[in-house]
């Protein structure tokens, strides 16, 4: 008998999905049974592109152009995901905006933006999805963090801010929301394998592979797999903690 999916019957909304670590990370939960929101606010072809892929390879997916700073534009995501899906039991927080500026040179502007997705993106989330969690029984809250403002950078100071706004605000729902069995952490991704353009810093984003002790950039997969680890069953009692996934770039502590 084929052994049953970790996330059978779950259902999951990924934010910034589109490509690179989202892809990854919506095909792992889909691969382990879960239905999957996929998101992006602008390039509607990647998005549908990412659905239909999971989609032909057996999976269930379904695509949803929403900007996550907008609050309604979140709640419409949520409910057509309820309306197609029948709740939500997974919120992954993987968007984010990407800017290589330097302090004195940049605007309020630019640092609002930046904050407006990675930082208010996670509040408006969680207050859109919880709710459908409580209604399930649980549920799993998990934000996309980095290994910058933990090891510090240059001309990224709005991402840093972001960041670690994003790690106070899970900590502080994993206090909350424990008695709703929802959890809720932080996955920090090292320099990772992936396409970035110029504004990011380039390809491969913070740190050469000789840097690195384990000698190499991580791949999304790697990334992909704590996260569907966090969100199975194996990871319910795991709440509050952000996790590094770095090749020894950083100890966490």
């Amino acid at each position: 008998m084929a052994e049953r999916q970790a996330l059978a019957g779950k259902v999951a909304i990924v934010t910034g999905s589109g490509k690179n670590i989202g892809k990854c990370i919506a095909e792992a939960l889909a691969a382990e049974g879960a239905a999957v929101v996929i998101n992006g606010r602008g390039d509607r072809a990647i998005v549908e592109n990412t659905a239909s892929a999971i989609n032909q390879a057996g999976g269930r997916a379904m695509p949803f152009i929403a900007d996550i700073s907008k609050p309604d534009a979140v709640a419409a995501m949520v409910a057509a995901t309820v309306k197609e899906f029948g709740g939500v039991d997974i919120a992954v927080g993987n968007a984010g905006l990407r800017r290589q500026t330097p302090f004195l040179e940049m605007s309020f502007e630019e640092w609002h933006e930046i904050l407006s997705v990675a930082l208010d993106g996670a509040f408006i989330l969680a207050k859109a999805t919880v709710p459908e969690m409580i209604k399930r029984g649980g549920g799993t809250l998990i934000g996309l963090s980095g290994v910058s403002h933990h090891a510090g950078s240059v001309g990224r100071v709005h991402v840093n801010a972001s960041k670690a706004g994003l790690e106070g605000l899970m900590r502080g729902l994993a206090k909350e929301l424990a008695p709703h069995n929802i959890t809720a952490n932080t996955v920090a991704p090292g320099s990772i394998d992936t396409v970035r353009g110029p504004s990011a810093g380039g390809p491969g984003g913070r740190g050469h592979s000789g840097s690195i002790p384990l000698g190499r950039q991580g791949r999304p997969e790697e990334i992909a797999a704590m996260v569907a680890f966090l969100a199975g069953p194996n990871g319910r009692y795991i709440t509050g903690q952000t996790i590094h996934v770095n090749g020894g770039l950083f100890f966490g502590k």
